[in-house]
């Protein structure tokens, strides 16, 4: 009688955890006695993972942030892979957060433990030499974007475009009216959906900034009302604090817990910090204003790094700018009120924008879980065919 198998997963913020979490279920499918260890957050916990450490301690962002944690984090590290040198997994699954990842997977394909990563790092958008110690530490890649083959293809990297689960999940017509009955908003009101980010360094540095803007879009439109979902009860203090400071608790501001997707879907634009949600946005067809705020070093190392013109998401898997982005000294609520206006304002971009982001979707719909468990499978000893 075969062994149970047993992967670990190191998952490092909230889009992890929920690729790790659909994972999970795939490949029970195949192997319903299959075991999970490693980092995770509360989707894989319930999916059944035993998480040795919190997934919160990694969920830091910007050279700075990385810096002031960096220890406890290369602790972290060190003690995950001890225990997984000492009880050794069938398989190890880093689920993006490359910088942690990749260092770990290096050590662990050393000592015999075959690694995949899931999630492709941006190598096309920066830090490009990534891909030499991709190649020493990676047995195979999970690419979520049809971009991304080819780079490792030519590297001589195992890899498969699974597609993205967001795509999988989000319909291709999301119901607005229905949502706007839901959360009793009038189907004639303006809503701007405001996402500050997942982060707390991240609303740190975007809260006032998205409460001036709100006030500006007021003034031009004094019924608009605005919604704002945050992804913890420590970024919602954070939002409730900037609004205090800044005696702004009177503004049409509604503060969500989550319902990130609701709130797009019921608004007629969205405002939105870098990273997955602007990917959520497109898959939901919303126009949208990307921006991004981070320490000025920070920005500088990035920058500077960079290949491409664009930030965003949408942006980057269409080619060309198809919504605006304004980040760093850009991002002044003069401007994302204007750009946001704009946009809201002008019925035929938005009927453009509804029809680009329709074939984004469809490219990205792939049915990613079944597709990556389908990719990982092989490499179990002795597993059970599909």
């Amino acid at each position: 009688m075969n062994q149970p198998k047993t992967i670990a997963i190191v998952a490092g913020e909230a889009s992890g955890d929920l690729l790790g979490s659909h994972l999970m279920a795939a490949l029970k499918q195949q192997l319903p006695g299959i075991q999970f260890v490693g980092i995770g957050g509360p989707r894989m916990q319930s999916a059944g993972m035993k998480v040795l450490f919190p997934m919160e301690k990694l969920a830091v962002n910007g050279y700075i942030e990385v810096l002031r944690h960096f220890f406890e984090i290369l602790g972290i590290r060190r003690k995950l892979r001890d225990h997984l040198l000492a009880n050794k997994p069938d398989l190890f699954i880093g689920i993006d957060a490359p910088d942690f990842n990749l260092g770990l997977e290096l050590q662990l394909k050393q000592h015999g433990i075959t690694t995949i990563h899931y999630v492709s790092p941006s190598i096309w958008a920066w830090r490009g030499e990534r891909i030499h110690k991709i190649k020493r530490a990676v047995s195979h890649m999970l690419a979520l974007f049809p971009h991304e083959p080819e780079l490792y293809r030519q590297a001589g990297v195992p890899v498969d475009f699974v597609g993205h689960p967001l795509a999988d999940i989000i319909p291709i017509q999301p119901k607005r009216a229905e949502m706007r009955e839901t959360m009793r908003i009038p189907l004639n009101a303006k809503v701007f959906a405001f996402l500050p980010g997942s982060r707390q360094s991240e609303v740190k540095h975007l809260a006032l900034t998205y409460i001036e803007t709100a006030k500006l879009i007021l003034k031009k439109l004094p019924d608009a009302r605005f919604l704002v979902p945050l992804a913890s009860r420590e970024t919602r203090m954070i939002f409730q604090q900037v609004l205090f400071d800044c005696d702004a608790q009177d503004l049409p501001i509604t503060l969500l817990f989550g319902h990130a997707q609701d709130a797009m879907i019921a608004a007629d634009g969205v405002l939105v910090a870098s990273g997955t949600a602007t990917l959520e946005a497109a898959l939901l067809k919303r126009p949208m204003v990307i921006t991004y705020r981070m320490p000025a070093f920070s920005w500088w190392l990035m920058k500077r790094k960079g290949y491409q013109p664009y930030y965003g998401l949408p942006n980057i898997l269409c080619g060309r700018f198809v919504v605006p982005e304004l980040m760093q000294e850009d991002a002044t609520p003069e401007n994302l009120a204007q750009a946001l206006l704009n946009l809201v304002n002008d019925d035929n971009e938005v009927t453009q924008l509804e029809q680009t982001f329709t074939e984004l979707h469809l490219a990205l719909r792939q049915n990613t879980a079944q597709k990556a468990a389908a990719a990982i499978l092989p490499y179990l000893p002795a597993h059970e065919s599909l």
